[in-house]
């Protein structure tokens, strides 16, 4: 399957459900990792548990005063350690293993996995990617998430405590300060998010058709009687539905940009410019999408009357969840980076949440 058809699959599953959609976010990221695995024993192993059946989430953000994103793009002090995670992955006193301590938020998608990828800090301050069975002894899942959208992706509070973790299982990517070749992962990661939001919108589209033949009444000083003909009501389901279409076409333009860095991955290494060009591909769908997405979900209740509004219907869960799923990263600082990118040649921040 190609990217394009993938994020067209996604797209068709948010518009079902954007719950369950964003729930396996980091799992198809996971997946898409693998696929480029340069080391085949591993690439082997972790692509035979996806053929199982198996499901991946993540622990990878923390609560604390320091910097959002993977990897720090300057430089530390002289003689300062430079630690991003407060998650430790230390070596055990006996074997060849790692135990691993400390608290993520926001985990995603992790209440229903089976296993776990963890960023963490190493006890020599290197940055390092844990996978770890879902059930292993010590990690704890706690269902806290309490946003007022996107409620079902089981993005709780996940706690690691004297967690073992087999040297398989790590992956590490040394000091925060080395420099990280360009890739396509982070914008896959990041235009997932706008898939969510394209599935969204056709679900508004179907909700205010719904919503419309639902009404057995029109205002006295409507241009019908009947709702359903009403030329302003279908012209506004016509826009959503417009602006549904403009939403997928981005989001499967931006992925045919991820298609072209993936198609020239080598060594596990994609071609730095066909990198830079989906992950300003990926940049841009967002800027766009977000601009008309939450006005959007907002104009389905232009097609109903105050009824529409009634707890029962539950539409106000479209720009809730539109809205939850795009504070993931600010759409102003994006723009700014953009417009950075083509004014200065400044490039663009290579991290997870950009």
């Amino acid at each position: 399957m190609s990217l394009p058809e993938l994020f067209r699959v996604l797209i068709a599953l948010a518009e079902a459900d954007s719950n369950v959609a964003h729930i396996l976010r980091t799992h198809f990221w996971f997946v898409e990792q693998q696929l480029q695995n340069p080391d085949p024993v591993s690439r082997s192993k972790w692509l035979n548990l996806v053929l199982e059946g198996k499901i991946f989430g993540n622990a990878i953000l923390e609560s604390n005063n320091k910097p959002a994103g993977l990897f720090y793009e300057g430089g530390s002090m002289p003689g300062e350690k430079m630690e991003v995670f407060e998650t430790k992955l230390i070596k055990a006193r006996l074997g060849d293993g790692y135990v691993l301590n400390g608290t993520k938020y926001y985990s995603t998608g992790t209440l229903f996995a089976d296993w776990i990828v963890v960023m963490a800090s190493t006890d020599d301050g290197n940055l390092a990617s844990v996978t770890i069975a879902a059930d292993r002894k010590g990690v704890v899942r706690v269902d806290d998430w309490d946003g007022f959208g996107q409620r079902l992706t089981g993005s709780g509070t996940t706690k690691f405590e004297n967690v073992i973790v087999h040297p398989d299982e790590v992956t590490d990517y040394g000091p925060p300060t080395t420099p990280q070749p360009p890739n396509y992962l982070f914008a896959f990661v990041q235009l997932y998010l706008q898939a969510l939001t394209a599935g969204i919108l056709h679900h508004i589209r179907k909700d205010a058709c719904a919503l419309i033949h639902r009404r057995t009444r029109a205002f006295s000083h409507s241009t019908t009687s009947v709702p359903a003909r009403d030329p302003q009501i279908l012209q506004v389901v016509g826009e959503i539905a417009s602006d549904a279409f403009a939403a997928e076409a981005i989001v499967i333009a931006a992925a045919e940009q991820l298609q072209a860095a993936a198609d020239s991955v080598t060594d596990g290494k994609p071609d730095p410019e066909l990198a830079l060009q989906a992950q300003l591909a990926a940049a841009c769908a967002k800027v766009a999408i977000d601009r008309f997405s939450y006005q959007v979900a907002s104009r389905l209740f232009d097609v109903g009357g105050a009824s529409a509004t009634r707890g029962s219907y539950n539409l106000d869960r479209h720009w809730r969840n539109i809205r939850t799923i795009s504070t993931h990263n600010p759409t102003f600082a994006k723009a700014t980076a953009i417009g950075n990118y083509f004014v200065n040649n400044v490039k663009l921040p290579l991290n997870g949440y950009f």
